[in-house]
């Protein structure tokens, strides 16, 4: 399966070191996940979305990019492939407006299911879908639904329709692509972000995540040191939220989501932590 790195903090900050210079680093995870890869990154508010069907491990525009990246948000992914094509295409991260998304998984039957999925995206939205992979799909089930609940363009979207939307995306495709009888159920781990909110969900596929470092090695020199950065938060806010697929060599202290459990941060990095329903998880 493919491998996630989703970063948010409360600075600007390079993550060459986890992209590219540290022993587990995700380049040196692309040998097992070859088909593509692609790093978004915000700009002044705008996603910077820099995609490949390469390996990234043989790949000097990853190495280029993953070396001068300095943003607040990153989002990055490595495919292996299981539906769709090797191509740029069919490579994440997928991107609508400012919104950005990376899914780990498979999405059960889905050569038999895939009209019904796409059925229920909104007609306004599914002529955007360039590639042939589930994952692009369900990115656009996704847009559908939180267009039910706030405007796709607005800046610092609301946590709770980001959560909500996501866990209603799950619990539909799950509805329709797992039938009864299925042994396993669809692998949908997923990461979002507008640049501002930034939310993950682990079905099925592993994810962990990090707010806080056993010692930061710029606490001498960073304005923004708080309690928060060396402990776990006690007042809600964090300064800084990574996501990974496995956990990554370094000083962050890493929590394995449970199945089924929903973590992100909202606009001013305030933690969140819930589940999907239990129909949805």
């Amino acid at each position: 399966m493919c491998r996630l790195f989703g970063f948010r903090s409360v600075i600007q900050s390079q993550v060459h070191r986890s992209l590219l210079a540290a022993d587990n680093a995700l380049m040196i995870q692309s040998q097992r996940h070859p088909d593509g890869w692609g790093v978004a990154y915000y700009v002044g508010g705008a996603p910077h979305v820099i995609k490949s069907a390469h390996t990234a491990m043989e790949d000097q525009i990853f190495k280029r990019v993953s070396g001068v990246v300095s943003s607040q948000t990153v989002l990055a992914h490595l495919r292996k492939a299981t539906v769709g094509d090797i191509n740029l295409l069919n490579a994440h991260p997928f991107q609508f407006g400012s919104w950005v998304m990376a899914h780990n998984g498979e999405i059960n039957n889905y050569a038999q299911v895939r009209d019904k999925l796409r059925a229920e995206i909104a007609p306004e939205l599914r002529r955007y879908i360039l590639g042939d992979t589930d994952s692009e799909v369900l990115f656009y089930l996704f847009l559908s639904r939180l267009a039910r609940r706030t405007d796709l363009h607005r800046k610092g979207a609301p946590i709770e329709a980001v959560v909500e939307a996501l866990a209603e995306t799950i619990e539909q495709t799950r509805a329709i692509a797992d039938g009864p009888g299925q042994e396993e159920r669809s692998k949908l781990t997923i990461i979002v972000t507008e640049g501002n909110t930034m939310v993950a969900v682990r079905s099925n596929m592993p994810l962990l995540f990090s707010t806080y470092k056993a010692r930061c090695m710029d606490r001498d020199q960073c304005p923004f040191l708080s309690p928060e950065c060396e402990a776990p938060t006690i007042t809600g806010k964090v300064n800084h939220l990574i996501l990974s697929s496995e956990s990554l060599q370094g000083d962050n202290t890493w929590i394995d989501m449970e199945e089924g459990e929903i973590v992100g941060v909202d606009w001013g990095m305030n933690l969140y932590r819930g589940s999907c329903a239990p129909s949805a998880a």
